[in-house]
């Protein structure tokens, strides 16, 4: 969601905050009284604003109206799995929560993310005399119900996977959570993204105008997004940067009207994704200017627009085209007026102008931020999204016995990489090595990462090696920003001085930048190297970091705020020659100065002989290999093969890493491989030569205790894959294609590599006496099922039940299709009866001309740990439906 830009505009900003209750008194305004309804107050409070003020509501950086005692509230709030601030609990990213299968699961996590969001709302409010801050608010833009329809894309990450059943299971549970259950006040209030497409890829995700037949949007793009709105309440929505069959989606008469206002009955905020409505005219070329832009989107539906500013905007740039509009006759105030209504109603749900009494949510104890409790769940939540890939009896290994074990790989002693994407940082994490060397307190346990790549070895360059005019050290240029809208129109310089090299803190910055919220920096000079090869080269800092040599952008990166961060890139530098340097440095609005120029010389061609040698002397090897968010995320600047602008262009696991694997395993020594990652992996080679594969995902702040424990068998495996794992890139249509044809397994015509729905456990499960009707159905009616599971093994363990159907044969239905499922947790020898009822529109199907339908015919529908026809433990029948009954859209 975020927009790539060169230069970064930084300032402290306001936000919303609980104002005291006006006193008791007849001439008090209809929007501070609580008797009335939130729309009744909202109609009140926007009646006696301007149309300059009311404007000033509709962007992300809603401004304050101080005459109404309104304050500022800006509507930028992240929590995907955790508020995205530093001192917040970390959870598995959305894609491990989603191989959970367990929406009770998921909705206590939510719970724990908005509940810790009022905690930090509520410390900025204190801080900053009532103002909040960019991701210090009370609502969220979360969760993603995105479908995650193709492996490649990067941030398939942030969703639930590919299925619009568990998707829309998931994302639901997660708007209840975020929200809380008091009938009158939000605890935070969620807006699901992004409507509704928007699956990649990311390097034309602006501009492209995707075509997806009407088949395919009801049946996968459009189905969780209407369950957000419908079932979960969502209180609100974001539309999407593409277009979608030649209108772009923030004004889109299909999306808005005739799917979100009109089937869907819903009179939620629709907030417009960050530039998006600039978007409309920039990017799409859809309006003649961009006040008819902004028009177009209000009168299809948006209510707020994110403008990607992430410090203050000078003037009234960033809402002047509202107003514009209305005086250009373009929009009336009227629909202005409808929008800005949604958005009170929202605030006035969150406590915004409410007495702390009334709302319960204020009333949170600050210990419970980043508690015990809290993390505990997050180990938990971590070990239930481990999938046992494969295992030939060698785990789980033995805590009590000596073993000597080697740790390999590159990720196996880090911890930023289990964070993800739209992280915060929390305030602890546990890497791999640190849960083992806990979980098998008797062992022997050596590290050797093997590899340079994704190590984190950078360190500061020294002066030495840098120079201006001939002298050592840099020039640094301090100025502030000043803009207006999205247009730069300005510097004030504050001071230029010589320095030895780029390490800023708090302590170094010049007298003359004190109290600048909005400050920039400019290092330039030259750089040598004191060897060739290559190198990586960049800063470590927060907040925006750049990095240029010889006009070549070498580091970048926008998205920090959330502590200390490293992005270095690749580039290869001859020994003795001077390369022309520039580095820019901006803080974010809520961050602590900091920046810090760092290189290492890097090889990764070939494996680290310790490593191999430490794997030789050892009883088993464990590889800790995989990917991060700097190879796969959101809109990038990457120099890897196999990845192309935050996407991936191979599924494969990148050669420096396949390689460790190949030559520690040329040992002779067993070996488990441990996965991160956040789209699906095309390990072949690890398949066929180890003895053992787990699946972690971005596992979050307790993801290296639930790795080890898992191993250690503490923890019995029973997650389930939320996505298809294929063998080869080759097996998928173009990325570019949206068209679901042989994509997911409803559709893939081929033999995966791990199936949807597929895990292993320690233990072993059946199932039996399946109960369908005996009689016909007529279509339309709800249909009852039951099935009885056993855990046959001899651990206890948790199994993930799951329904499937499949239709009769008419154009258009899938191979077949998750229909529901639930968790069991059974000792052995225990069994349990499994109930599912399944409504119309969970028995419809979608026919190939856009009709939700009931069908005549027979259908089959099994139930087991995973899908029919794999090598999950299913148990299989058919029922017949007389009739056809049309579902609504």
């Amino acid at each position: 969601m975020k927009h790539r830009i060169s230069r970064m505009l930084c300032a402290a900003l306001l936000g919303s905050t609980s104002l005291p209750h006006a006193h008791a008194s007849t001439t008090k305004p209809a929007f501070l009284d609580v008797s009335l309804s939130p729309e009744q107050r909202a109609a009140d409070l926007v009646s006696r604003m301007t149309l300059e003020e009311k404007a000033s509501q509709l962007v992300n950086q809603a401004r304050a109206i101080p005459r109404l005692n309104v304050p500022a509230y800006d509507w930028w709030n992240e929590g995907l799995h955790g508020v995205a601030l530093p001192g917040a609990t970390q959870f598995p990213e959305p894609i491990g929560l989603a191989a959970t299968f367990d929406t009770n699961a998921i909705r206590d996590v939510a719970t724990i993310v908005s509940t810790e969001m009022r905690i930090l709302n509520k410390q900025a409010n204190s801080r900053k005399n009532g103002a909040s801050g960019l991701f210090e608010g009370r609502n969220l833009f979360a969760p993603n119900v995105n479908i995650d329809r193709d492996p490649r894309w990067g941030r398939g990450q942030e969703t639930y996977g590919e299925d619009p059943t568990l998707t829309s299971s998931m994302g639901v549970a997660y708007i209840e959570g975020l929200q809380g259950t008091d009938p009158h006040y939000y605890r935070t209030a969620a807006v699901a993204k992004h409507l509704a497409v928007h699956s990649g890829p990311e390097a034309t995700r602006r501009w492209v105008d995707i075509k997806a037949s009407k088949h395919d949007m009801l049946d996968t793009y459009l189905p969780a997004f209407r369950a957000a709105a419908i079932d979960g309440k969502a209180a609100g929505l974001m539309c999407a940067y593409s277009s979608l069959n030649g209108e772009p989606d923030c004004a889109s008469q299909y999306l808005l009207q005739d799917q979100m206002r009109g089937n869907w009955h819903y009179n939620g905020l629709m907030v417009a994704d960050c530039d998006a409505v600039t978007g409309i005219y920039v990017a799409h070329n859809f309006t003649p200017d961009q006040k008819s832009a902004t028009a177009l989107a209000v009168k299809r539906g948006v209510d707020s627009e994110c403008i990607n500013y992430y410090g203050k905007v000078d003037g009234d740039g960033d809402y002047r085209p509202y107003v514009d509009a209305v005086r250009a006759g373009y929009l009336s105030e009227e629909a202005i007026d409808k929008a800005v209504k949604r958005l009170m109603v929202v605030r006035i749900r969150t406590g915004a102008f409410d007495p702390e009494s009334l709302d319960p949510y204020s009333k949170i104890d600050p210990k419970e931020l980043d508690s015990v409790k809290h993390r505990q769940f997050a180990r938990d939540v971590a070990a239930s999204s481990l999938v046992l890939l494969k295992n030939n009896g060698i785990l789980p290994l033995s805590p009590t016995r000596k073993l000597k074990i080697s740790v390999v790989g590159p990720l196996a002693d880090q911890t930023r990489y289990m964070m993800g994407n739209y992280n915060g940082r929390p305030s602890h994490a546990v890497s791999v090595l640190e849960g083992l060397k806990k979980a098998f307190p008797q062992a022997d346990i050596s590290y050797e990462p093997g590899t340079q790549f994704l190590r984190n070895d950078a360190v500061p360059v020294p002066l030495q090696f840098l120079t201006h005019d001939g002298k050592p050290g840099l020039l640094a240029h301090y100025y502030v920003h000043h803009n207006v809208g999205d247009d730069e129109v300005g510097q004030t310089p504050l001071t230029d001085r010589m320095e030895p090299t780029v390490s800023l803190s708090p302590a170094t910055l010049p007298k003359e930048t004190t109290g600048k919220i909005d400050l920039s920096v400019n290092w330039d000079g030259t750089l040598t190297a004191p060897e060739s090869g290559f190198y990586r080269l960049g800063l470590e800092g927060d907040g925006v970091l750049q990095v240029v040599v010889d006009g070549q952008q070498v580091a970048y990166d926008d998205w920090q705020g959330n502590g200390m961060e490293r992005r270095l890139g690749k580039i290869r530098l001859e020994k003795g020659e001077k390369y022309k340097l520039h580095v820019h440095y901006a803080p974010l609005a809520h961050s602590i100065p900091s920046a810090h120029l760092i290189w290492t010389r890097f090889d990764d061609s070939k494996t680290d002989p310790k490593a191999i040698a430490n794997a030789r002397a050892a009883d088993v090897v464990i590889a800790v290999v995989g990917l991060t968010s700097e190879l796969e995320g959101e809109q990038m600047n990457i120099d890897e093969p196999g990845f192309h602008g935050g996407d991936r262009t191979s599924l494969d696991l990148p050669a420096p890493e396949e390689n460790l694997l190949k030559d520690v395993a040329s040992t002779g020594k067993p070996l488990v491989v441990v996965l991160a990652n956040g789209g699906a992996m095309s390990v072949n080679w690890a398949n066929e030569h180890a003895g053992a594969i787990i699946e972690s995902w971005y596992a979050g702040e307790e993801g290296g205790t639930a790795v080890a424990n898992t191993l250690s068998g503490a923890n019995n495996p029973s997650g389930r894959l939320p996505i298809t794992f294929y063998k080869s890139v080759d097996d998928l249509p173009p990325f570019g294609n949206y068209f679901m044809n042989n994509r997911t397994y409803r559709y893939y015509t081929g033999t995966p590599l791990f199936p949807f729905g597929y895990g292993l456990s320690y233990t072993h499960f059946e199932y039996s006496n399946l109960t369908l009707p005996a009689a016909p159905l007529t279509a339309g009616e709800s249909l009852n099922v039951t099935a009885k599971v056993t855990n046959t093994g001899k651990l206890p363990g948790a199994e993930v039940v799951q329904l499937y159907l499949s239709f009769p044969k008419i154009d258009g239905a899938p191979l077949r299709a998750l229909r529901g499922f639930k968790r069991v947790w059974l000792k052995p020898g225990q069994s349990e009866v499994v109930r599912f009822s399944l409504d119309a529109r969970q028995q419809s199907m979608v026919t190939a001309a856009g009709q939700i339908i009931v069908p005549n015919g027979t259908y089959s529908l099994s139930i087991g740990g995973g899908q029919p026809n794999t090598t999950a433990p299913v148990t299989i029948g058919n029922y017949e439906v007389k009739g056809n009954a049309q579902i609504p859209e």
